[in-house]
């Protein structure tokens, strides 16, 4: 009996969490003393630059500063055995041709042993900046300089104050936010290749701050055009806490003309509560809070993808440095640098610093090769100041979003990076340019898509 291509995804759907759990490395650097199986407390090595984070901005930091001076003693310390890149997984949900789990997933060893930096797998659960130490799971790290790049952590407590614990863990189980690598993506993959009909609904977070602000809209897009593909009824519904989508007019145009009312997007839809059971989730629209007769709406839905507030990565607040005093908690620097303010020895890329620069893969990337600049120059005692201060750097950051499948089409947006003295931080402009035809996506841009994306993972993994 000939299987048709549904069933043939619900099967090899399967497969693919085994993929995401191989080992790989773990130790100190050549000339460490580590422990055999040390305990947490039990002290392990020394380095002089010690990074947090194995995503985009940390493994930038270590391959920048081992090319800088093939001397710098650099450790990279890590909690997943594999690196799993979120920039371009939408994708694998749209089921774009030759996309795949391998297209994402990406062995430690192979920049390991290209750049000469060493990797630690362990879990960060505390930081003395007295003592200058990192405790993890496996023991205790020295360090004489920390860059922190972790990344974001979900604030499912601060949102929904009245989810106990279990809530929390089913939700995250059945209704994963897929902005963190892992298996989030896997999950919500597999509900995907396993619905028949039935809507998909997509949350946007409250506070308006989160990693990489297309994502949501992109994921829409990508979603709709595999429902489309596999004529599966339904649509994409889109709750958006506020009125605001990044990239809006483009998104908004390609949802028109490609898939008319498939997707629907609702401005100011609050999100009171989930019932992961009957598949249902009630929201309200916050114009409505005025008007004492307001109505809590209940949606059904097929698959959930509940994407919580975010925050900075815990590892932030256990470095105890200054943060904003906005909910997501993001790292004060001093000035035009990547060193944090609160301490000379410190310093952040990625998601987690305030600067405003958009949070992308590629921001995170050039984030990384500026602080690698600086502590380079540190370490060799020359006098430095980072090229943005004294002028703009014209498109330091491309984002794009791909948009449709068959042809696949993709839309762009460019920010032009500058120092502004009176905040004091580097900031951003944003452009979103059209295309040719006068229309924003293009199969063009979507060619740079899949471009951009083999670069960087070159940039990365080479």
């Amino acid at each position: 009996m000939k299987m048709n291509r549904r069933e043939a995804l619900k099967i090899g759907a399967l497969s693919v969490a085994a993929a995401a759990t191989m080992g790989t490395i773990t130790g100190c650097n050549e000339g460490a003393k580590p422990a055999s199986a040390p305990a947490a407390g039990k002290k392990l090595c020394k380095h002089k630059v010690v990074v947090i984070g194995g995503g985009f901005g940390g493994l930038t930091v270590a391959k920048e500063l081992k090319k800088r001076d093939s001397t710098f003693d650099v450790l990279v310390i890590e909690k997943n055995d594999t690196f799993m890149s979120c920039p371009f997984s939408n994708t694998y949900l749209g089921k774009l041709e030759g996309v795949n789990l391998g297209t994402f997933v990406h062995d430690y060893a192979q920049p390991v042993e290209a750049n000469g930096y060493g990797m630690l797998h362990a879990e960060v659960t505390s930081i003395d900046r007295a003592a200058k130490q990192i405790h993890t799971t496996k023991g205790v790290v020295e360090y004489e300089i920390l860059v922190m790049s972790p990344g974001i952590g979900y604030d499912y407590k601060g949102q929904f104050p009245n989810w106990d614990d279990e809530k929390i863990k089913h939700v995250q189980r059945v209704a994963p936010g897929a902005l963190i690598p892992g298996k989030e993506h896997i999950i919500l993959e597999r509900q995907l290749v396993d619905m028949d009909d039935g809507n998909v609904v997509i949350t946007v977070p409250s506070d308006g701050k989160y990693r990489c602000p297309p994502a949501p809209f992109e994921r829409a897009s990508m979603i709709a055009a595999y429902m489309k593909k596999e004529g599966i009824e339904g649509k994409v519904i889109i709750l958006n806490a506020t009125n605001k989508v990044s990239k809006g007019a483009a998104f908004k145009e390609s949802w028109k003309d490609l898939y008319g009312d498939r997707v629907e997007h609702i401005d100011f839809a609050k999100i009171q509560d989930v019932d992961p059971v009957s598949k249902t989730v009630t929201y309200h629209i916050a114009d409505e809070m005025e008007d004492k007769g307001y109505k809590v709406k209940t949606l059904k839905y097929s698959v959930l993808n509940l994407i919580p507030n975010n925050i900075s990565n815990p590892v932030i607040e256990m470095s105890g440095v200054e943060t904003t005093t906005d909910s997501f908690k993001r790292v004060v620097m001093n000035g035009c640098s990547f060193q944090t303010k609160t301490d000379k020895d410190i310093y952040a890329v990625g998601d987690v610093i305030a600067h405003t620069v958009p949070p992308s893969g590629q921001t995170a990337n050039w984030t990384g090769k500026q602080c690698a600049l600086e502590i380079a120059n540190r370490l060799h005692k020359k006098a430095f100041e980072l090229p943005v201060k004294k002028s703009t750097i014209k498109v330091g950051n491309v984002c794009y979003s791909m948009v449709s499948d068959n042809p696949e089409e993709a839309i762009m947006v460019t920010h032009d990076f500058s120092f502004s003295e009176e905040k004091n931080i580097i900031v951003s402009a944003g452009n979103v340019p059209k295309s040719p035809s006068g229309k924003y996506r293009s199969s063009g841009t979507a060619k740079a898509t899949r471009d951009w994306y083999g670069g960087i993972m070159r940039d990365l993994f080479s």
